[in-house]
């Protein structure tokens, strides 16, 4: 079963996202600050961090630059402030998605579990079969070879671990420092 973690100083919402997602079949924690949900984040397995971008001490921007130097997984963050800078802001820091309150809980339920779908099907159990399949493009994880309608072949190294991370962030905004950083594994220098 997937569990979410949600991070927000409003403890009747967190109580409230806990009982919708339950609803359907996603177990949930809550804490109410940023440095109690970096420790659950080392205690436990969770699929997906809602993470409230207002909140004392730790706001959710320091938060989720703490939860990417070690973490992968899907936020999603939700915010009363309805300005793009807060927006953009999240997303270059690498948020998945946003929301700003107040919100509609079907969509809120919504964007969770395409989230979290997104992230089991690229995250799959070693030993299962990893492909990755595109709209007449198909990646093949194993033997780093790609297929397309022309055939297939392989790509040089990095041009492969560039389009893989690519990939694997589609529909994300990427900067140039996120994927260099990334794909060459060198800190990155402007």
């Amino acid at each position: 079963m997937n569990k979410i973690l949600i991070i927000d100083d409003d403890r009747e919402l967190c109580a409230l996202i806990k009982r919708s997602v339950q609803s359907e079949n996603i177990e949930a924690d809550f804490c109410n600050t940023g440095r109690e949900g970096l420790q659950k984040l080392k205690e436990q397995e969770y699929q997906l961090v809602v993470l409230d971008v207002m909140m004392p001490g730790m706001d959710g921007f320091e938060t989720l630059e703490e939860i990417r130097k070690e973490n992968s997984l899907p936020i999603l963050m939700f915010t009363s402030k309805n300005d793009s800078a807060s927006k953009v802001r999240g997303l270059r820091a690498g948020a998945d998605d946003y929301l700003t309150k107040p919100f509609d809980m079907d969509e809120l339920i919504a964007r969770i579990a395409s989230l979290i779908r997104r992230y089991t099907r690229f995250n799959q159990q070693i030993g299962a079969v990893q492909k990755l399949d595109f709209d007449g493009l198909q990646i093949d994880l194993e033997n780093r070879s790609v297929t397309t309608e022309n055939g297939a072949f392989e790509l040089p190294p990095k041009e492969f671990d560039l389009l893989l991370y690519c990939a694997k962030h589609q529909g994300k905004i990427l900067t140039k420092q996120q994927i260099y950083e990334e794909v060459w594994g060198e800190e990155y220098f402007y």
